[in-house]
């Protein structure tokens, strides 16, 4: 298995996540952010014990290839 990585937030404080990876072999996408932690959030879901939340800013969509109109993986 090999990840590209597709775009990390070019706004994260220390260049930090979130970044969108995707998995050559299965092509998923695989993405770092935030956890969520939040309750009150958290309640209003239905989310599996082998399953997480992560909170993704919405800027970050463009790294998407879908999104962004093409295969360009280039670093933002």
């Amino acid at each position: 298995m090999a990840l590209q990585r597709l775009g990390k937030d070019p706004e994260s404080p220390n260049n930090g996540s979130p970044t969108v990876y995707l998995d050559d072999e299965t092509g998923n996408y695989i993405l770092q952010g935030w956890r969520v932690t939040d309750t009150e959030r958290l309640a209003q879901m239905d989310i599996p014990a082998h399953e997480t939340v992560i909170e993704f800013p919405r800027r970050m969509m463009r790294f998407f290839p879908e999104v962004s109109g093409g295969d360009d993986t280039a670093d933002v």
